[in-house]
C-alpha cells in the first residue's frame, strides 16, 4: 500500500544504510568525491555511503541476489540525494560559469542545456529516497562491466537504447535494465544507470537530511 502523505523532510526513519542491508553491493559515492560533473564534493554528502528507503533497498536486494548467480555484483554511484545537493546543481547550472569538468561529463552540451535534456532535474526523484544510480561489477574480472559510456556522461551515448555501442555493451545495459525492471524499478530514457522504484513509498516528499550514517541512526 502506497503512503501518499507528505512526511517530515528531516525524518530518516524510513531509510536504511544500503551497505548493511545489501552487503554484497559495492559503493563509489561520486557526489561525496570531487570526481563528478561539478568537480567538488556536493552539499549534503557528509559520508560516502548510500541511503535508500526500506522498500527500495528490499527490491535492490532481490536484484543483487539475481545477478550474483550470473557472476555480477551491483556497484552504486548514488542513491538518496538531499534537497541541498539538488539546489547546488541548479545554482551551478544557472549562475556559475565554472565548466572545468565539461570535457569529462558533458563534452557535447552546454551546461544550461543539461536541464532541458533531462540529465539534471530541478526536483530529483533521488530526493524521494527510492532512486538509484548503479552499474554492474563483473566478478570474473573485478572490473565494471563495459556499458559503452561512463556514469554521468551527459550525452546521447548514455541513452539506454542507444545503438552506437557494441553488441556486448548493449547486452550489458539490458542485463542490468531487465533485472531492475523485473524487481520493481523503472528506467530513465536518457541514462542507462538510473532507476526508480515503481511503487515508491514517499512520492510527494523531497527529503533534506544529510547523507550520513550517524544521522540515520540518531
Amino acid at each position: 500500500m502506497r503512503n501518499i502523505a507528505v512526511h517530515d523532510p528531516m525524518d530518516p526513519s524510513g531509510f536504511v544504510l544500503l551497505g548493511e542491508f545489501v552487503p554484497q553491493i559495492v559503493q563509489e559515492i561520486r557526489y561525496y568525491s570531487t570526481y563528478n560533473f561539478i568537480g567538488e564534493r556536493i552539499d549534503g554528502y557528509e559520508e560516502p555511503v548510500a541511503l535508500l528507503t526500506v522498500e527500495a533497498a528490499r527490491a535492490l536486494k532481490a536484484v543483487s541476489n539475481e545477478l550474483l548467480v550470473q557472476g555480477y555484483r551491483l556497484k552504486v554511484f548514488d542513491a538518496y540525494r538531499p534537497v541541498s545537493a539538488v539546489k547546488q546543481f541548479i545554482l551551478w547550472g544557472i549562475e556559475d560559469q565554472d565548466v572545468r569538468m565539461k570535457p569529462y561529463f558533458y563534452p557535447t552540451l552546454e551546461k544550461q542545456s543539461l536541464f532541458q535534456n533531462g540529465y539534471i532535474a530541478k526536483q530529483s526523484s533521488h530526493s524521494r529516497g527510492s532512486a538509484i544510480d548503479l552499474t554492474l561489477l563483473d566478478m570474473r574480472t573485478g572490473r565494471e562491466a563495459d556499458m559503452g559510456s561512463p556514469f554521468d556522461l551527459f550525452d546521447e551515448a548514455s541513452h539506454p537504447d542507444y545503438r552506437g555501442v557494441t553488441e556486448e555493451q548493449y547486452e550489458n545495459r539490458m542485463l542490468l535494465r531487465k533485472a531492475m525492471v523485473r524487481n520493481g524499478f523503472l528506467p530513465l530514457a536518457c541514462e542507462w544507470w538510473h532507476f526508480m522504484l515503481r511503487d515508491e513509498p514517499y512520492p510527494d516528499t523531497y527529503f533534506a537530511f544529510p547523507v550520513s550514517s550517524a544521522y540515520l541512526k540518531r
